[in-house]
């Protein structure tokens, strides 16, 4: 009878390493490995390192561009951020990785998928949840929430078979894809003491910024970027150009004390450079190209697209839905914005479109003016008749 399999998501860390052990052992299966590029993960040395710990086979994916055209370009659109400062860039990463996960499952016929997600986070959540929606029938294991091990104790196990682990302690955990990084414990998890500069990786300091401010212009179409500096790029290499270019300048820390989904507040510091600058200028794109009413709606249907997305929802029509509501606000937002880069700050200095709203003639207090003032008089009374009838009916009181 043949043994069973698990497909267990691997980043060649600690956790995911010790786990292809513990899985072997614990379940009597075999185990394949799932590794993804989402944007910063070196795929040929992860692969190497499960074979040489026992994985019966390694798999290793390129997503990034499915990862920016599925997931972070219908973010974008949506004006998806986290309680109004997280561009969810792990969030985002999680749908796509279970995806990748729930495939291999079937091509190897494994009845279990793992992943390496602690019982106290939100990852766990969004994994699980995925799996759920797109292939119910798989089982879904996740070690740590199981084992109970400390990091030490995950050590000594490691090295009780050989398997490869760090010297020392890391200062921090961290994930990063071609979106965003994520740092969090150590140091940081007391909200009083200021981010370390050694938590950083991909921003410079104020100090060490140029002084001289960078002008950047972005062009979009229908709600996505497709140019910088009239260079025409496809997203991943528009994003990471802007990672390292608004970095330089020290754009793109986030220190955020969230709320979980589990319940719990979280001090976590983010590094964001192109999901900043990019979110700045869509949404001054949208300012001169959406009317009122759709930039007010918008605006709901992005805390509500954000929460989706934060909460593990991706696989839903919910989520569906609202895409096709935020695809059909885009028809109209093209044009160009002109975004400044001065020491760890991105302020958008200018924006234009053919399909903007704004009309000089109509805007302008000079000679060229050709607003009818003479119906502001009309359009007064009637607007304040409900205003004047409470007040002669009740008084102001």
């Amino acid at each position: 009878m043949a043994q069973k399999k698990i497909a267990l998501a691997y980043s060649g860390g600690l956790d995911t390493s010790v786990a292809v052990r513990w899985l072997q052992e614990q379940y009597d299966a075999q185990v394949v490995t799932v590794t993804i590029d989402l944007g910063m993960v070196d795929l040929e040395p992860a692969r190497q390192k499960a074979l040489r710990i026992g994985a019966v086979n390694a798999i290793t994916v390129d997503g990034k561009a499915v990862f920016y055209d599925g997931y972070i370009a219908p973010a974008l659109k949506a004006g998806a951020v986290y309680e109004d400062v997280y561009p969810l860039a792990t969030a985002l990463g999680r749908p796509l990785i279970a995806r990748y996960m729930v495939e291999a499952a079937r091509r190897e016929g494994a009845y279990a998928v793992a992943h390496g997600c602690t019982g106290k986070g939100n990852d766990q959540v969004r994994l699980d949840v995925s799996v759920a929606a797109l292939a119910p029938d798989l089982q879904v294991i996740a070690p740590i929430r199981e084992w109970g091990m400390s990091r030490e104790e995950e050590i000594e196990y490691g090295r009780a078979r050989n398997i490869p682990v760090p010297e020392g302690r890391n200062s921090y955990s961290t994930d990063e894809n071609l979106w965003g990084r994520s740092i969090e414990t150590g140091d940081l998890e007391d909200p009083w003491n200021e981010p370390p500069e050694d938590a950083f990786q991909w921003t410079r300091p104020v100090s060490a910024c140029p002084d001289e401010p960078s002008y950047i212009e972005i062009a979009f179409e229908q709600g996505l970027p497709v140019s910088i500096d009239g260079e025409e790029m496809d997203g991943v290499a528009l994003v990471d150009h802007l990672n390292r270019r608004a970095g330089d300048h020290g754009v793109g820390r986030i220190d955020h004390l969230e709320n979980r989904l589990v319940g719990i507040k979280s001090r976590e510091v983010y590094e964001a450079p192109a999901a900043v600058v990019l979110h700045s200028a869509h949404k001054a794109l949208e300012a001169i190209t959406l009317s009122k009413e759709q930039v007010r709606l918008k605006t709901r249907i992005a805390q509500e697209y954000a929460d989706v997305v934060y909460n593990g929802l991706w696989f839903t029509q919910h989520r569906r839905d609202m895409d096709a509501y935020v695809d059909s606000t885009q028809r109209h937002v093209s044009g160009t914005v002109r975004v400044r880069l001065l020491k760890g700050s991105c302020t958008v200095v200018g924006r234009r479109s053919p399909n903007a709203l704004y009309s000089y003639e109509l805007a302008t207090y000079d000679r060229g003016d050709k607003f009818d003032h003479r119906a502001a008089e009309g359009f007064i009374s009637i607007f304040g008749l409900p205003v004047r009838t409470q007040s002669q009916v009740q008084g102001d009181e």
